[in-house]
């Protein structure tokens, strides 16, 4: 089986391929402090918990934007599954042709995810990644064309609350009106119809430049609560990423 990690700013989202069947998925909090033997033991329990023996576990990939926790998690992999794995980064095929100056400068998730977006979606394709950061990648039939990076919708919720004097922090759900009739309401309001607005507005400058119509695909932490709010968003993919990390890793298998 393939064990295979989407190392986020804020989570990790963990997936376990058994062949071509995404097995089970889990979601962690990230942080930079945990060691590796830390790591180890919560991943350990969660694999017990669904039944599933380490020892099966013979294959592991990984995209990570953290750099400190690239280490943590090769060893890992080395101390725990015997395994050095794949790390999506330069160097590796990827299947993805990069239009930018400077290949380097894209996200490995992003490149997972366009990885994953030309093996399941006919191009041109707009993904929309809902995490700490909202990131659109732009998609093509020539590879990864660029992208937009807004702030992310919690980190806007949290920036309302520790930079305001008197404004709460509220739940990330959907208000019963967009004219909010109490502070909570209000917030609400502003953060999930203006995240909506964000993505319907940058969606359509990026068609336009395309001259032709994207698919737009949803992932992400908070993809579920926005595509609920937008007609734009044609689809949600929660685990792009990880299809996008074990595309990357066949690939390179072969």
């Amino acid at each position: 089986m393939l064990l295979v990690f989407d190392i986020a700013n804020t989570n990790i989202k963990i997936g376990l391929f058994d062949g071509k069947k995404l097995k089970a998925t889990w979601r962690i909090a990230t942080g930079v402090q945990r060691m590796a033997d830390e790591y180890a033991v919560i991943l350990l329990n969660m694999l017990r918990h669904e039944g599933i023996d380490p020892k099966d576990i013979d294959e592991g990939a990984m995209s990570c934007v953290v750099p400190p926790l690239v280490t943590t998690f090769n060893e890992l992999f080395l101390k725990y599954f015997k395994i050095k794995p794949l790390v999506v980064g330069p160097g590796i095929k990827t299947g993805v042709r990069i239009r930018y100056p400077n290949p380097r400068e894209v996200g490995a998730d992003l490149i997972a995810n366009a990885a994953a977006a030309l093996s399941l979606y006919k191009p041109p394709i707009i993904v929309v990644a809902l995490g700490t950061a909202t990131a659109f990648a732009t998609v093509s039939k020539d590879g990864y064309l660029g992208g937009v990076i807004a702030p992310g919708l919690g980190i806007a919720a949290e920036a309302l609350y520790t930079r305001t004097a008197a404004l709460p922090r509220v739940e990330l759900t959907k208000p019963k009106n967009a004219i909010g009739n109490n502070t909570q309401a209000a917030i609400q309001s502003g953060l999930i119809y203006g995240w909506a607005g964000l993505i319907e507005g940058i969606v359509e400058r990026i068609q336009a430049e395309l001259g032709e119509k994207a698919k737009v695909v949803a992932t992400g932490g908070y993809a579920d609560i926005i595509a609920k709010e937008t007609k734009v968003i044609d689809e949600v993919n929660p685990n792009l990423t990880l299809l996008g990390i074990k595309t990357i890793h066949d690939m390179n298998r072969e």
